[in-house]
């Protein structure tokens, strides 16, 4: 274990590409040895050190650098449990130094042009250019002095030109609604939308069955993305289908699946094909899904950068290499909300930054424990999320005891023993599993801040019509005054609604 970080590297360290010469490798070298030793290092090219509480993001098994996933725990990683979740000691470590603001900042994703490269070099190169004595000054001088030259000496470092992040809210500019669910959120109305399990086959009959049977009770569908890690049609043919038999979609994009190329590449595709709600992700670990595994390193881009990324494209009309945009996609972004994962205070810091990178909606991961989920909105409230961004609450109608215990074992849910023995004792699990639904329904419903319900229906779509006349939602009003979003302008998926 390195000698000062909770955890040990995942992965091995990253090698340059291309031929480099021999000071520039012995440089690396000894970088790479003595950053490892004492902090794990991956020489990424992009050292956060400064912002993490001195603790390497790249330990985390996805490469996360701008938080942890929906499925963290303050007991360990769910990819591998022999080692702590390193974003959840980050947070608190930061929080005992007083520098939780730091983690706010907007991270870019790696340069493979830097990867495998030193960073001592580069600071030296930079100390030389704003002068030795005035940094010399700076590290000796007070406080506050110190902090503002060294905090805007290693931004211009890890802030490359074409990134640019911060810590800041990003709000779309006044525009017109893009789509059905942003007009109806603006305008205050309390929406419903729910999940379509993408078929497993090329035949689109069961989906379509689906897309009728809720066409009526719900104001968009969406369309996991390999759930679980496991191959189904895609999101976008899914969405596609959905807009010619008339339900609007929304398209749930997983940054699993996608380098930062075929992301643009993505979105500009389906957006020429009308598809407008997007819900970006970070998308499960290959781990849980089916041998044989691919790469267990494969995240290019995480559900933040995402976020940032399609929000540029949209509202500044660049490619990320700085390309313009002639025609630019119209979005609504969203992005995934954990209420069950970590501890309030961490997930309400990455619920804020995701809002603050351009989320404008929010579609949670599965309720049950409806005081816990009060007392997570408060933590929202209070930190602003909920005043700019609206937020749909996730909701399971559960079929049966086994499939209640089957969810309590998945990262990022959990389910209070009192709902399982409620199961148990049923004799008609199904019945009680739509009266749980229904009680959730009528409780979250009316909490502050709640703007819509998202059903999940783990493939029991047939259920969604009557769970949702039955609460009461189709055609009522929001249960109290909203006011429209700040801005207007894609969750966790059927199977393992883990990874946000």
């Amino acid at each position: 274990m390195p000698g000062l970080t909770p955890g040990r590297r995942f992965q091995p360290a990253y090698f340059s590409f291309g031929t480099r010469s021999v000071p520039e490798r012995l440089v690396a070298f000894v970088e790479r040895r003595t950053k490892g030793l004492l902090f794990g290092c991956r020489m990424c090219g992009n050292c956060l050190l400064q912002e993490t509480a001195f603790i390497c993001p790249m330990e985390c098994p996805k490469g996360l650098r701008n938080g942890p996933c929906g499925g963290s725990t303050p007991e360990g990683c769910y990819v591998d449990p022999t080692r702590p979740c390193i974003w959840h000691r980050i947070y608190e470590r930061a929080e005992r130094l007083g520098r939780t603001g730091l983690l706010m900042e907007v991270q870019p994703p790696l340069d493979w042009s830097r990867v495998g490269h030193d960073t001592w070099v580069e600071v030296i190169q930079r100390v030389r250019t704003r002068g030795i004595g005035t940094a010399a000054s700076a590290l000796f001088s007070g406080r506050e002095t110190r902090q503002r030259f060294w905090g805007d000496f290693f931004r211009g470092i890890r802030q490359p030109d074409w990134w640019q992040g911060d810590d800041l809210p990003h709000p779309a500019a006044p525009h017109e609604p893009v789509s059905g669910l942003e007009r109806k959120l603006a305008a205050g109305e309390f929406v419903v939308t729910a999940e379509v399990a993408p078929p497993l086959s090329v035949s689109p009959e069961r989906l379509v069955a689906s897309l009728d049977v809720m066409r009526e009770v719900i104001d968009a569908a969406n369309f996991t993305d390999s759930p679980s890690a496991t191959p189904r049609m895609s999101s976008l043919a899914c969405s596609v289908i959905a807009l010619a038999h008339g339900v609007e979609p929304v398209l749930q994009i997983a940054a699993r699946d996608r380098t930062r190329m075929a992301l643009q590449a993505d979105i500009l595709g389906a957006a020429a094909l009308g598809v407008r709600n997007v819900l970006c992700i970070t998308g499960d670990h290959p781990i849980v899904g089916p041998s044989p595994h691919g790469r267990m390193d494969i995240w290019d881009v995480d559900a933040i950068q995402m976020l940032w990324l399609l929000r540029r494209m949209r509202d500044d009309g660049h490619y990320l290499d700085g390309r313009e945009i002639k025609n630019r996609p119209a979005l609504f972004l969203g992005a995934a909300a954990s209420p069950s994962a970590s501890t309030p205070r961490i997930q309400a810091l990455r619920e804020l930054k995701k809002s603050h990178a351009g989320a404008q909606f929010f579609q949670s991961n599965v309720v049950f424990d409806v005081d816990a989920f009060e007392r997570y909105l408060a933590t929202l409230e209070r930190a602003g999320v909920l005043a700019a961004t609206p937020f749909l609450a996730g909701v399971t109608p559960l079929r049966s005891a086994k499939m209640a215990k089957a969810m309590a074992g998945v990262p990022g849910v959990k389910v209070p023993p009192r709902v399982i023995e409620r199961l148990e004792a049923s004799a008609e699990p199904e019945k009680e599993g739509l009266q749980i639904a229904l009680e959730v329904i009528e409780k979250v419903r009316r909490l502050p801040g709640v703007r819509g319900i998202h059903v999940m229906a783990v493939g029991w779509e047939s259920i969604v019509p009557r769970l949702v006349r039955e609460s009461g939602l189709r055609g009522t009003p929001s249960p109290a005054p909203v006011s429209p979003p700040v801005a207007a302008a894609s969750v966790p998926d059927h199977h393992a609604p883990v990874d946000h």
